[in-house]
């Protein structure tokens, strides 16, 4: 008879495999619900992974030439397509290939950066979503004829989230810090 060798393993209902009688580092489980265990990134989340840090570091390359004291004086649109020029030179010097869907999308998500709200800017521009709610840098929903929908959408980081909160409130004349850590703000319509 083979009996398997190693740890044993059951398979939870999302078909998961889940080790048994194995202890495990994220928590027994026991008085509460347990926090998601670690998992290996499929192959749509290391491509996004990529994106994101070309992103980072073309944005950071961006911030660096733009000779940000006569932003001011130029027109919005002006700016915008300099800006866009100023990317997509930016991205051809990159070493990983992109097509042209990709150049364009990374662009988008730069000019979110700089002029919008980042990563929840294409949510406030679909009229068909009423509220963003964000709990933690990697969970965003939205709520869409009246029901409750998780999203795809990320922020790099906790610092990146507290940037585009920072600014959410700032703009309603708020302030959000450790000495006031919650804040109620509406953007307008």
């Amino acid at each position: 008879m083979n009996e398997p060798k190693g740890p044993e393993a059951d398979v939870n209902q999302q078909n998961e495999v889940v080790p048994t009688g194995v202890p495990l580092p994220w928590g027994s489980g026991q008085g509460g619900e347990t926090p998601e265990a670690p998992r290996r990134a499929t192959g749509g989340e290391q491509e996004a992974g990529v994106m994101q840090e070309i992103k980072v570091r073309v944005h950071r390359q961006l911030l660096e030439r733009l000779n940000l004291s006569n932003i001011d004086a130029l027109d919005k649109g002006q700016v915008v397509e300099e800006i866009r020029k100023v990317v997509h030179d930016l991205l051809a010097r990159e070493a990983t290939p992109l097509n042209y869907d990709e150049r364009e999308e990374l662009v988008t998500q730069i000019l979110d950066e700089i002029f919008g709200l980042g990563p929840i800017e294409p949510l406030l521009q679909d009229p068909t979503i009423s509220d963003i709610l964000v709990n933690t840098h990697r969970r965003v929903f939205i709520e869409r004829n009246g029901r409750i929908e998780k999203t795809e959408v990320r922020f790099k980081d906790d610092r990146h989230l507290l940037q585009i909160i920072d600014r959410i409130v700032s703009a309603v004349g708020r302030r959000i810090d450790d000495s006031s850590p919650m804040v109620d703000a509406r953007l307008a319509d």
